[in-house]
């Protein structure tokens, strides 16, 4: 079997990453007259690369961030001093999803929160969860279209079953009456017992800053009470609320 046969067998048998540098190692093998099993070795090292960047690749698209391109890399920590880093980065490990705990981000407009939540989701996919992200009004609207086509049972289930699920700005759209009444008997599959809050709060003096930016101070992180429920949280709080939920 000639180079170019056995890179269409191991295409057909699904090892692309092997076929991609199979010239690359034979030629390095010639040179470095490597050992068989050394040859082998590297070989399956570079399919199980492929495949996990790919896995990544694929989680990642299936989150479908609104901002795929946030991580805690590129988040301006420097406009609120106070924020607690611990704890946004403690997050950022994807624990709290192994252990069952959800986190609440409060706070203004234009304080990061949305930024803060799709990083996290970056990071926990890396960690090797799956994650999803919707807006409240994109994720009652995939509700009330399942319940329309019959899929609801499913789509309920994809909601409540992914490890994170990402809710952001809860409370910033009038939702259609159908929808709301929808959302109040379905956010039991979606939104429980908080367990991590930061909050994002701002002075009066700063609401007017450019939007470009990052804006807020006195932010801080502090603990939440786990016996608190959710229905119990004030409206004014509702209308800049992001949810990220950890199953």
């Amino acid at each position: 079997m000639n180079p170019i046969e056995l890179k269409r067998a191991l295409k057909q048998l699904r090892l692309g990453g092997i076929a991609a540098v199979l010239e690359t190692r034979l030629h390095q093998a010639q040179t470095e007259r490597m050992a068989p099993i050394d040859l082998i070795s590297c070989l399956v090292s570079d399919e199980l690369s492929r495949r996990s960047d790919r896995l990544l690749e694929r989680r990642k698209k299936e989150a479908e961030f609104r901002d795929p391109q946030v991580s805690l890399d590129n988040f301006d920590f420097n406009f609120n001093k106070k924020m607690n880093r611990s704890l946004v980065f403690d997050l950022a490990t994807a624990n709290f999803i192994a252990k069952h705990e959800d986190a609440l981000f409060l706070g203004p407009p234009g304080t990061g929160k949305s930024h803060l939540a799709q990083a996290i989701g970056q990071a926990s996919i890396q960690q090797g969860y799956r994650v999803l992200y919707r807006e409240t009004h994109t994720l009652i609207n995939d509700i009330a279209d399942a319940a329309l086509d019959g899929t609801r049972k499913e789509q309920m289930e994809l909601f409540s079953t992914v490890p994170l699920l990402l809710i952001d700005d809860l409370g910033m759209r009038k939702l259609p009456i159908d929808c709301r009444r929808r959302s109040t008997r379905d956010r039991h599959a979606s939104l429980r017992t908080r367990e991590h809050a930061v909050d994002f709060k701002q002075t009066h003096r700063r609401l007017g800053q450019t939007a470009g930016r990052y804006r807020g101070s006195d932010s801080h992180a502090r603990p939440a009470s786990s016996s608190r429920s959710r229905s119990q949280i004030r409206s004014s709080q509702l209308a800049n609320e992001n949810a990220v939920t950890g199953r």
